[in-house]
């Protein structure tokens, strides 16, 4: 490593509770609104912290437009009440955004260019559908075979992964339900509680007789996805969603979600500058390409790389954070792996908790961080795979 090369910690990590999408509690909670409550709670956790230190706040965001467009970062950081001098940048990599915006953000401070920076993620899949509101692929992506994949469903690569991986419905039925025992488990045992910024959703309803706009106003602070008696039973009744005799269903993919999360990264001098109390340091993170037409097997890839470049060993890994895109290629990737499944999303996962696509990445990062402290846990990672064929994975040390 680079004698430039210095330690970048995260000294606050918060999130909101996940709302299902398109009906959830957030359908009409806009996600810069989401963005700004992060954003703000995270830095309220830090009261000794200049906030007009922060040089910028990097944004993972996977459908960049409409109420999450026109560069949210800097939307976010102002309805946040952040100085105007805090400067805003939106990245997208699809579904590792929010955990490349933490990446991005340390790698400013191990460079020594600044010494506080944000990294979060924000998405409302209720207002912005998969793939935005207008999709259109280039022509020439359908000219070569091994590029074809990239028009394909998610649905449809993780019916190639559960095929080419033989990974039985069964399984994956079986992993659906243990990710929502376990997180499950995880709410009604508080896990949670140290991560999550409670939210309070505001509703308006006219009376036209009246002429009067009655405000409702409630707090949300619970995940919404996870479901109580998910059973093998129930879901072994779901019909397959992406192909007629396919085994990939809506019970064992990952929830449309909606949601935000927020990490603060501070140097070593701002550390001592502000008298902050470090959570964890980022370790590294890598990103590696996979064929289209099997994007969920992208982890098989990020994994090694990141932990070639950390030089820390698969098994030195307490708790990986591994993003439930679909239980065909959750597992396809354990498996390959041998990673034992006990270290993998012990509060459960994606399938049970959702998927905000660009703010998961933040979100997991949040819960890995605290999760690590409270069990008295030294390295984690949080890993997903990535739409269009990539992983991406990011090793943290707890403090």
């Amino acid at each position: 490593m680079s004698a430039k090369i210095q330690d970048a910690y995260i000294v606050a990590a918060v999130r909101t509770p996940v709302g299902k999408a398109p009906r959830g509690m957030f359908r009409d909670t806009r996600p810069d609104d989401l963005l700004a409550h992060v954003l703000r709670e995270a830095c309220a956790r830090l009261p000794s912290l200049d906030v007009a230190a922060i040089d910028d706040v990097v944004v993972g965001c996977a459908m960049p437009e409409a109420e999450q467009g026109m560069n949210v970062a800097r939307i976010g950081l102002l309805l946040a009440g952040l100085p105007q001098s805090v400067a805003g940048l939106t990245v997208n990599r699809f579904c590792a955004s929010g955990l490349q915006a933490v990446a991005q953000a340390a790698d400013r401070i191990r460079l020594g260019e600044v010494d506080v920076m944000i990294g979060a993620g924000a998405e409302s899949m209720s207002l912005i559908p998969m793939g935005g509101h207008h999709i259109a692929f280039n022509p020439a992506v359908f000219a070569r075979d091994e590029d074809r994949g990239i028009a394909f469903g998610m649905g449809m690569t993780a019916e190639n992964v559960a095929q080419r991986w033989r990974v039985s419905r069964e399984d994956q039925d079986a992993f659906a339900v243990e990710s929502h025992r376990r997180a499950l488990a995880a709410i009604e045992a508080g896990e949670f509680a140290d991560e999550i910024a409670p939210f309070e959703i505001e509703s308006r309803t006219p009376d036209l007789a009246t002429r009067h706009v009655s405000v409702q106003r409630r707090r949300v602070a619970v995940d919404e996805g996870p479901r109580p008696g998910t059973s093998m039973d129930g879901l072994a009744a779901l019909k397959p969603a992406f192909a007629v005799k396919g085994s990939v269903t809506a019970g064992n993919s990952s929830q449309t979600s909606d949601g935000a999360g927020a990490v603060i990264l501070a140097s070593g001098k701002a550390v001592r500058l502000y008298g902050l109390q470090p959570l964890a340091r980022f370790v590294g993170f890598a990103v590696a390409g996979v064929a289209p037409d099997v994007m969920g097997i992208g982890p098989v890839e990020a994994i090694p790389k990141v932990l070639r470049q950390t030089g820390i060993a698969q098994s030195a890994l307490d708790w990986i954070e591994l993003n439930e895109a679909f239980a065909a290629q959750s597992l396809a990737v354990m498996r390959t792996l041998d990673i034992d499944p006990a270290r993998v999303n012990p509060l459960g996962g994606a399938i049970a908790l959702g998927h905000p696509l660009g703010a998961t990445g933040a979100i997991r990062t949040a819960t890995l961080v605290h999760g690590l402290r409270r069990r008295k846990q030294k390295f984690g990672m949080v890993t997903m795979c990535v739409g269009t064929g990539m992983g991406a994975a990011a090793v943290f040390e707890a403090l």
